[in-house]
């Protein structure tokens, strides 16, 4: 099933999001099922739980369009829960992301190069790794989301005032987008 996309200027998108139990989702992995069928279908790498109006720590991944450049990449398909972030390492580094929360946006991010993460799987197996490159990148925009952080807030002051109106018009429904999308300030109704 496929869920709408929560658009950018939603509360839950700035929520940091609170960790969950087994017991509590005994259905998670039809849930992550459904999270990366969204997330394929909107032409993403990742998908936050916010992103999906839910307010808990998973996120997925699955960074294996980008293999082409790193072959460690291949295959690359993750799923986190109640990931903590344990280090970040290394100098930073410029990437251009986007976000399917917010279309049409993209701009250059500086990110440290690896990361060190503690995390649980869809069978609740807990795993602590270290990620590098564009693995480390993918996982820490992911990771910004269950924190309630966007990329944009990254961003210098004067970056964020020339993309401002485009925001606005994110969060009022005027984009163009291929996927579902649900506009916090688009009234019902009208």
């Amino acid at each position: 099933m496929k869920y709408p996309i929560i658009a950018y200027g939603d509360p839950v998108l700035r929520k940091k999001a609170t960790a969950i139990e087994p017991d509590e989702y005994p259905n998670i992995k039809e849930l992550v099922d459904n999270m990366f069928e969204t997330m394929y279908a909107a032409h993403g790498v990742g998908l936050a739980a916010p992103q999906v109006g839910l307010s808990m720590r998973l996120f997925v991944i699955d960074a294996t369009p980008f293999d082409d450049d790193d072959a460690s990449l291949k295959d690359f398909k993750k799923v986190f829960i109640n990931a903590e972030m344990l280090d970040e390492t290394g100098e930073e580094w410029a990437f251009n992301e986007g976000c399917l929360s917010i279309p049409d946006i993209r701009e250059d991010v500086y990110r440290c190069p690896v990361i060190k993460l503690s995390y649980y799987d869809e069978n609740w197996k807990h795993h602590e790794g270290t990620f590098k490159g564009m693995a480390a990148r993918v996982i820490q925009h992911e990771y910004d989301h269950i924190e309630g952080k966007l990329f944009t807030d990254k961003l210098s002051p004067l970056r964020k005032r020339l993309i401002e109106k485009k925001l606005n018009d994110i969060s009022k429904g005027i984009v163009d987008v291929e996927y579902k999308m649900k506009f916090p300030a688009v009234k019902k109704g009208r």
